[in-house]
């Protein structure tokens, strides 16, 4: 019964290294390991790659289920695949063995607390960013767009939308949205 491991860690800056180590020791030769987040399954193709790649009698190795999914809903269709593939899942780190009936009830309990936390720190953030504003020290994403040289662009060089978007890159709408500001519409201007 092959053992196959998944590492993941939400950001860049966070280190894979401590979950690798713990799926050697746990007996996998080969482990697929992502930063990204888990909140959410697109994205993360080395999950992607194990889950069309395991095969009956496998066994996927993590280090805890939160490394697996943030959401209930993703957890269990992840477990719903591997259960009809006919391939186990097991925790080094919990007393999860999907091939008993203990493990996958407390694979359930551990799903519905890691989508909490996900909850918990989504609410704590929302609090923080309207605290900041209610401050007035938060202000949202510097503008990218540089007004005043679109503006610029169509008054001094009689540029239309299409022409200024290619001159600096960007998009045309974000070309009307700035000229619409000033009274310009999107309709007629070329």
């Amino acid at each position: 019964m092959p053992l196959y491991g998944y590492a993941r860690v939400s950001t860049i800056d966070q280190d894979l290294a401590v979950q690798r180590a713990a799926l050697k020791v746990a007996g996998c030769d080969i482990i697929r390991a992502e930063k990204a987040s888990g909140a959410r399954r697109d994205g993360r193709s080395e999950l992607q790659v194990l889950l069309d790649f395991l095969r009956h009698g496998d066994t996927l190795v993590v280090t805890r289920i939160d490394r697996l999914a943030r959401s209930v809903k993703d957890l269990q269709d992840i477990v719903h695949e591997l259960k009809a593939k006919g391939v186990a899942l097991k925790a080094t780190e919990q007393p999860v063995d999907t091939a008993t009936a203990a493990g996958k009830a407390f694979l359930d309990m551990l799903g519905v607390f890691a989508e909490f936390e996900t909850n918990l720190r989504r609410e704590r953030q929302l609090e923080g960013i309207a605290a900041a504003k209610a401050r007035g020290v938060y202000k949202g994403r510097k503008p990218t767009i540089d007004t005043v040289e679109v503006r610029r662009l169509k008054e001094e060089e009689k540029l239309g939308p299409a022409g200024i978007a290619r001159r600096l890159g960007i998009g045309r709408a974000s070309v009307y949205r700035v000229l619409g500001k000033v009274g310009c519409s999107p309709a007629g201007a070329g």
